[in-house]
């Protein structure tokens, strides 16, 4: 299983909330009783959604012992966070369940699209964002590299299970409209490209050390010269492919937006 580090997923914490600020402003559900956010990592996100709904029930969901434990500080007699596996939840009746760049784990995440609308309330909703291509240019550098000879061997397994370093779950847009519209909802389905200006040193490592290369970092975690040889491989081949400039590093990150709503 992935480890994953809080501090480090917040480092650009402001860069990966504008895509859920986006999403919840589309989402036509207004004074929701009972709210799910599906991979809610340290919870950051999460809470605002108890400050947006004030009067909602919050649970947040990760699968990652270390996001829940950071999480868990900010709970509330409103907002709960619990570990559980998104793929396994069984939900109750809800009016919203989100999701904020989490379902691109998951592989087989549209079979699950017909258990969560069976539990929306009607009137409820489902909305979620999920990176467009699984990080696009950034997964084809690190690619690259894990197919180099000095890592080949060790780190082919871990290029070839599902996720977002290999051919990305994630559908197009059209496809997720006519697989929620199918089931009898309203869908609003879109795609933006953020054009993130990163500042730092090796900006784009330190984003992805947070997400896509935790899976290659924990599994060089028991050889640390070679887990820093193969970063410093990875740091200069993303340095070439988005080269700094004077105000900092652009990151161009396409993402998809959905919100399919059951009718009232």
């Amino acid at each position: 299983m992935t480890s994953w580090d809080p501090d480090q997923y917040l480092r650009f914490a402001d860069e990966r909330a504008r895509p859920f600020g986006d999403l919840l402003d589309r989402v036509p559900v207004r004074d929701p009783a009972d709210v799910v956010d599906l991979g809610c990592g340290p919870g950051t996100m999460t809470a605002t959604l108890a400050r947006r709904y004030p009067a909602a029930r919050v649970l947040g969901i990760d699968s990652s012992a270390e996001m829940i434990a950071a999480a868990h500080p900010l709970g509330t007699e409103r907002l709960r966070f619990r570990r559980e596996d998104i793929a396994q939840w069984q939900p109750e009746p809800v009016d919203l369940i989100v999701s904020n760049a989490a379902l691109q784990w998951v592989p087989r995440h549209t079979e699950l699209f017909g258990r969560w609308v069976a539990a929306v309330r009607p009137g409820g909703a489902l909305a979620f964002q999920v990176p467009a291509g699984g990080g696009g240019a950034v997964r084809q550098t690190i690619r690259a590299v894990v197919e180099r000879p000095a890592w080949r061997d060790r780190l082919a397994a871990v290029a070839e299970r599902p996720g977002p370093r290999t051919a990305s779950p994630v559908r197009h847009p059209e496809s997720y409209l006519d697989e929620l519209a199918r089931m009898g909802c309203t869908v609003d389905a879109w795609e933006t490209t953020y054009y993130h200006v990163l500042h730092g040193e090796d900006p784009v490592l330190e984003w992805f050390r947070g997400t896509g290369l935790r899976p290659y970092l924990d599994a060089l975690a028991d050889d640390p010269a070679a887990r820093a040889a193969f970063e410093h491989e990875v740091a200069v081949a993303l340095r070439d492919a988005f080269p700094p400039q004077d105000y900092g590093t652009v990151l161009p990150f396409p993402r998809i937006f959905v919100v399919a709503q059951r009718p009232s």
